[in-house]
């Protein structure tokens, strides 16, 4: 019998994480006598935790809030996109040395691909709001996928022109206040900020100028169908949610630990919103 590979999701706090469900559905669905729980590292201990990383009998881990960059600066080897946003999320040793990608821009566009088929048939303008982390990956994924122009809208102006400068001239920033006459050009419109999310004040956004045929998306999950989403559906537009994102994002990380690549299926998607519904997460 081999030795049982066991994984983690390091955060601060990450009791909440649904990442041990769909790497847990996956480990049964294949057969596969692995482990993966989660592991709370405070900030201060972070740096020296993924120092030691081999010496914690894991064989790799997820990454998120607020290590992902003290987990990229500890990575012998990372991936382009890793190197491109300067963050990592998902980790593995290989011959002791500690390696590291950032799967949540292709995360991000595998949702969109597999949700709404044909919804980059037009990569002139994508407008992305707030300029977080989430928001790199987005903007990463938008340009790698074609993307003419990414406005991008913040409420602190200064972020969104420093995130800009970081991708080049093909990445606009916007004034918040500038956003309704942005929409009108927006082929896909992308939510990254925390506005609706459950216990957030909710995205007040008027989306009439949006043209018929745009895409909205939303990283939020929680709830799974944001106000921005519900508004969205209420004009006829195709809507994308959040929870693909986290589900897409999980896929390289499984198939590099355990050496099987999962498939995001209806079964996976129903045991996290069963569980959201669990949790009275479901709705606004």
């Amino acid at each position: 019998m081999g030795t049982v590979k066991r994984v983690v999701i390091v955060g601060h706090p990450v009791a909440h994480s649904r990442s041990p469900l769909v790497h847990g559905y996956w480990l049964k669905q294949h057969g596969i006598a692995g482990e993966y729980g989660v592991r709370d590292v405070a900030p201060e201990e972070a740096r020296d935790f993924f120092a030691r990383f081999a010496t914690h009998g894991l064989a790799g881990c997820n990454v998120t809030i607020p290590h992902k960059e003290a987990a990229f600066n500890a990575l012998a080897e990372a991936d382009e996109v890793a190197r491109a946003l300067g963050v990592a999320n998902t980790l593995w040793l290989e011959d002791g040395r500690l390696c590291g990608a950032n799967t949540d821009a292709p995360g991000f566009i595998g949702n969109l691909d597999a949700t709404a088929p044909g919804w980059d048939r037009d990569r002139s303008v994508a407008l992305v709001l707030g300029a977080g982390g989430a928001s790199r990956a987005v903007i990463y994924g938008l340009l790698q996928r074609g993307f003419e122009k990414v406005l991008l809208a913040n409420r602190t102006f200064a972020r969104a022109e420093a995130v800009a400068a970081h991708f080049g001239p093909k990445v606009v920033p916007l004034a918040w206040d500038g956003l309704p006459a942005a929409l009108k050009d927006a082929r896909v419109l992308v939510n990254t900020t925390s506005l609706g999310m459950k216990g957030q004040p909710p995205l007040d956004l008027d989306l009439s100028p949006l043209p018929a045929s745009a895409v909205v998306a939303d990283v939020v999950y929680v709830p799974l169908e944001t106000p921005l989403l519900k508004a969205a559906k209420a004009r006829g537009l195709t809507t994308v949610d959040g929870l693909g994102m986290l589900l897409y994002q999980a896929v390289p990380g499984f198939a590099r630990w355990f050496g099987v690549t999962p498939v995001v299926d209806a079964g996976l998607r129903d045991l996290i919103v069963a569980d959201l519904a669990a949790k009275g997460q479901l709705e606004a």
